[in-house]
């Protein structure tokens, strides 16, 4: 076995700066309830929450796998780099975006009410991916 292979094991001081990151965007952005960071293969890291979900590890599970689907479907159509993935229900909107991170990729998961800015938690959710990709481990 190699020992210079890098370990898929996410460091711990990058999931705790995650999670001040993810706590630090529920607060800044009004009407959003829920803010989760994934590991890429589906696994939470670091939940925020103003509200109780039932199944955070399955919501964590779910989306890697939308954002992977996603991401092979805008391929097939000749786009590239599916990064952001938004939904709108009835009674609220959903944001998933990779953290395009060059050692341990990640996604966030935002969910916010029907009120939420959608304009502005796109905009907050990409600038806490965009700063959660740039730290060095």
């Amino acid at each position: 076995m190699n020992t210079n292979t890098l370990s898929r094991q996410i460091p711990q001081s990058l999931i705790e700066t995650g999670r001040m990151q993810i706590h630090e965007l529920l607060n800044n952005v009004s009407g959003l309830d829920f803010v989760m960071l994934c590991s890429s293969d589906g696994f939470q890291l670091a939940l925020a929450s103003k509200k109780k979900l039932e199944n955070t590890g399955k919501i964590a599970a779910v989306s890697s796998s939308i954002l992977a689907m996603v991401s092979a479907f805008i391929s097939e159509i000749n786009l590239m780099g599916c990064k952001t993935l938004s939904l709108d229900a009835e009674n609220g909107h959903v944001v998933l975006t990779g953290v395009e991170h060059a050692l341990y990729p990640m996604l966030i998961v935002a969910v916010g009410s029907p009120d939420v800015l959608i304009g502005k938690m796109r905009y907050e959710v990409k600038k806490t991916s965009e700063s959660l990709s740039k730290i060095d481990t």
